[in-house]
């Protein structure tokens, strides 16, 4: 396994439990965003590849990042990205900040308390937002939100994959004083079913996370595309419905994904939503039905 692309898990951006540069998005932008996923993409494969000890995997993310920046030229996927921001003429820091994710995903297992993990989200999460947004030309004034919504769509996968990431990485999200408080271990992740207190701990986290994704809910009428507002929109429905599932369900014995059908569904309802409100200056939907 030579290169990078060797390291790859197979999985693609149409496995990704949200929308990436879906048929919502305007074509001229689809081209950067996929080259800006496969980067990503791969990087997080070479975190958790299974294989790889811990030097090999720093030295691989350091390689794209120097192909990124333009001192190498080996990895394919960090040349597309490369080239692919030079020809919009956007930086590549988004894309750095990532590699800063991943070298934590090797490197720390655990995380003390929430303030740590939202650190974590500041690194593996805010950028692809603002990435977006920027590919959008869209102004840093819906950072803020976009952030809000980020972080708690990576959390929520956290809370999704729990048990497959502490059994298979030893790599714990969780935050250890939530644990504690609940009278939970990092033991319990492994189990097939969720002891109370480990349930208990899962639910507050889910509540903390639906309370920070609608600190985003407005940002589907601050972006001025409308496009990338549909998109946006799509996403946070998703998420809505997923943080319900994780406020009630164990993640351990018990599905917490959303089926195609579902999404389906939820995707028209909130293109048709955001369209209404941005035509009439409503409100979001989380804003008008308070616990939707």
């Amino acid at each position: 396994m030579s290169t990078a692309s060797d390291l790859r898990s197979g999985k693609t951006h149409r496995d990704e439990n949200f929308p990436v540069a879906s048929w919502i998005i305007h074509p001229r932008h689809r081209a950067v965003i996929l080259a800006f996923y496969n980067f990503v993409r791969t990087a997080d494969d070479i975190a958790d590849h299974a294989s790889l000890d811990a030097s090999a995997k720093l030295a691989l993310l350091d390689e794209l990042e120097a192909d990124l920046i333009g001192q190498g030229g080996g990895q394919r996927e960090a040349v597309v990205l490369r080239d692919a921001l030079a020809a919009r003429g956007l930086p590549p820091r988004h894309a750095r900040d990532l590699l800063t994710a991943f070298r934590m995903d090797v490197t720390k297992l655990r995380y003390r308390n929430w303030d740590e993990l939202i650190h974590y989200c500041s690194y593996s999460a805010m950028p692809v937002g603002r990435f977006v947004l920027d590919v959008h030309g869209e102004s840093t004034v819906t950072w803020p939100a976009s952030d809000a919504v980020c972080a708690a769509l990576q959390i929520s996968n956290h809370l999704q994959d729990c048990g497959k990431d502490f059994r298979e990485l030893n790599r714990v999200y969780i935050p250890e004083d939530a644990l504690a408080r609940h009278g939970a271990t990092v033991g319990e992740l492994g189990a097939a079913r969720a002891s109370q207190p480990l349930l208990s701990c899962l639910h507050e986290l889910a509540n903390n996370n639906e309370a920070l994704l609608r600190e985003g809910d407005t940002l589907e009428l601050q972006v001025a595309d409308g496009r990338v507002a549909c998109e946006i929109a799509v996403i946070q429905s998703y998420a809505r419905h997923i943080v319900q599932l994780l406020k009630t369900r164990d993640p351990l014995s018990q599905r917490v994904h959303l089926g195609k059908g579902a999404m389906a569904a939820l995707s028209l309802s909130a293109i048709a939503g955001v369209l209404w409100r941005r035509a009439t200056g409503g409100v979001p939907l989380s804003r008008s039905t308070p616990g939707a």
